[in-house]
């Protein structure tokens, strides 16, 4: 495709904007290691919320929306759409949880709640696996995913492409620390949103599409739009509804999305001014994110199973793209090749600001755990503030260097990735409940690691070779239920058989945390003058369903007014209205 002069100037003036930012936010994050990856914690729920939304609009995200949309139809999304409980649960019970304990990053959790080695072990291994190896995997997939846009929308080779999207990023993300990351996400969000709504409505106007109504009503398309699988089809309805919403969401660790918070998000709550700036931010994140964000992408979905309706269509209008890279994810790049000037450049210019967003957050954040809860924990705990910041910036480049160097290796990285997803299939809901049940200790983590870990390989490597037991290929949701069955009797068990925590942990937990004591009834019985906090967990409990109810109808909403179906679309709007309100009002009575 021809790209035009103005649409070079529009990615030029994205890139020095970008760029900019960083270099104005260099002198406050270079004051001190606290500065580089938390901005101080003084930073608005807005900035936040904007930069976690920004965050998880990778490259890869519209890709995967229309490749889900393409085979499965619009109620196929109900695979990501149900992290929304977890999204929920974070924002009314965790998020001022995570504010409270005034913790550097997720990992110094392990040496708050345990003691010892065990919890020093966690946290080294943790800080090495999630900050390098499972963050240079993320990286790489996003890379990916930006190597295969570049060479269908711009004839790049993936050289070209990662130096284009990766030194901006590494400048930006390693002079500005998280302020530059948050300031930048603020300016692409708002790039990448105008990129995907102007592509939707241009690509609507197309003279083979002609209007909503004539897409609505192509006879490719209309057996696609329905919000919920065919209750008739359970080969259907189990996968992509009833496992994700009765199990997927808790038991199952998923970057963003992490049960009780963690990663990221749990890096942004620690970084709000205070605690009602975190729940503020996690709940615009998850509102956007998922009643919002999906449209554009579904309707550019939709509109390629009429100009592309078969894989073999993109082959023919694509020749030089390889066989083996040929699939229903590139149907969304494939579509945006039709824009016009101009509007190609803005698009472009959202591709790669989601591209740079995803990158840069996880650069800091890897970034983080590598200084934080490896470099000065274990290696030099008196290091200085300015060498933490410095090893900050190196850490910063070298994990982009890695990652650059994995997706050039890569031809295909979702095997890869479903092992890694898989080997965290039953952990969830220890994330969940270690908060709140002050049994659980160092060992029930590191066995539930391990014990997912060798499900993992097992059903993911060694049955498909063995056979040893049948997983029907319609039926793959079993390797999830054997993993989180095995994993959660398994650390169950060795909770109940290992020693809790010492008291004094235990006690200095509680205390700056300030959970609700139910689960830590029978340790604080022991102490007659240790004061029990009630709390307000089952508020909150209810406050997260009528959350996901008030989100889930905003969805259903913002659909069924593209779908010109007035009265469900009023009913849905009304429900969405009154889940607001009730939110709103009793916000004045949650405690902070």
């Amino acid at each position: 495709m021809n790209i035009s002069f103005i649409d070079w100037a529009i990615i030029a003036a994205f890139f020095i904007i970008s760029m900019l930012i960083g270099v104005f936010s260099a002198k406050s994050a270079g004051t001190s290691a606290k500065e580089f990856f938390l901005s101080g914690r003084n930073m608005p729920w807005w900035l936040l919320g904007v930069s976690m939304v920004a965050t998880t609009f990778s490259a890869d995200t519209p890709n995967l929306v229309t490749d889900i949309v393409r085979k499965q139809g619009v109620s196929g999304n109900w695979v990501w759409w149900a992290f929304l409980l977890t999204g929920m649960l974070t924002v009314f019970v965790y998020a001022k949880l995570w504010r409270r304990s005034e913790l550097t990053t997720d990992l110094e959790f392990y040496e708050m709640r345990y003691s010892g080695k065990p919890a020093a072990f966690l946290r080294a291994f943790r800080a090495l696996y999630l900050g390098v190896f499972f963050n240079v995997v993320i990286m790489a997939t996003v890379s990916l995913a930006a190597i295969k846009i570049g060479g269908v929308m711009l004839g790049l080779s993936p050289i070209e492409t990662l130096l284009l999207a990766s030194v901006v990023t590494v400048i930006y993300s390693s002079l500005g620390g998280l302020k530059g990351v948050l300031l930048t996400d603020f300016f692409q969000f708002f790039v990448a949103m105008a990129g995907s709504i102007g592509a939707a409505i241009y690509i609507l106007d197309m003279p083979e599409i002609g209007s909503l109504n004539n897409l609505l009503s192509h006879p490719n398309v209309s057996d696609k739009l329905d919000f919920l699988p065919d209750f008739n089809d359970w080969n259907l309805i189990i996968p992509l509804l009833i496992m994700p919403l009765a199990i997927q969401w808790w038991a199952t660790w998923y970057p963003g999305a992490e049960p009780g918070g963690g990663g990221y998000i749990a890096q942004r709550m620690l970084s709000a001014k205070d605690e009602k700036n975190a729940i503020g931010a996690t709940l615009f994140f998850n509102i956007a994110h998922y009643a919002l964000r999906p449209w554009p992408w579904i309707i550019v979905a939709l509109a390629s199973l009429i100009i592309f309706p078969q894989i073999s269509d993109l082959g023919v209008a694509f020749p030089n793209i390889p066989a083996d890279k040929l699939g229903d994810d590139l149907a969304y790049s494939a579509m945006l090749t039709f824009l016009p000037t101009g509007l190609i450049g803005l698009v472009l210019a959202s591709l790669i600001a989601a591209v740079m967003s995803t990158l840069s957050t996880h650069l800091n954040w890897g970034s983080s755990y590598v200084v934080n809860d490896f470099y000065l924990r274990f290696l030099k705990p008196n290091a200085t503030d300015k060498e933490l910041v410095m090893v900050g910036r190196v850490s910063t480049v070298l994990l982009m260097v890695f990652a650059a160097i994995l997706a050039l290796a890569l031809s295909n990285a979702l095997e890869a990735f479903n092992i890694l997803l898989q080997i965290g299939a039953g952990t969830g809901l220890i994330f969940i409940l270690r908060w709140f049940w002050w049994r659980i200790n160092a060992y029930t983590e590191i066995f539930a690691m391990f014990i997912s870990f060798i499900v993992a390989i097992f059903f993911e490597v060694i049955n498909p070779k063995v056979g040893w037991i049948l997983i029907p290929e319609n039926q793959a949701y079993l390797k999830l239920l054997y993993g989180v069955g095995i994993t959660t009797v398994g650390w169950v068990l060795v909770t109940l058989f290992t020693k809790p925590e010492n008291d004094e942990i235990l006690l200095s937990f509680y205390r700056k945390v300030r959970p609700a004591s139910f689960g830590w009834k029978k340790l604080l019985d022991r102490y007659p003058n240790e004061k029990q906090e009630q709390g307000q967990l089952p508020m909150e409990i209810g406050l997260m369903l009528v959350g996901s109810v008030m989100v889930y109808a905003a969805l259903f909403a913002v659909g069924f007014w593209i779908y010109g179906n007035i009265l469900p679309a009023i009913i849905a709007t009304v429900v969405a209205t009154i889940g607001g309100a009730i939110i709103i009002k009793s916000w004045k009575k949650l405690t902070f």
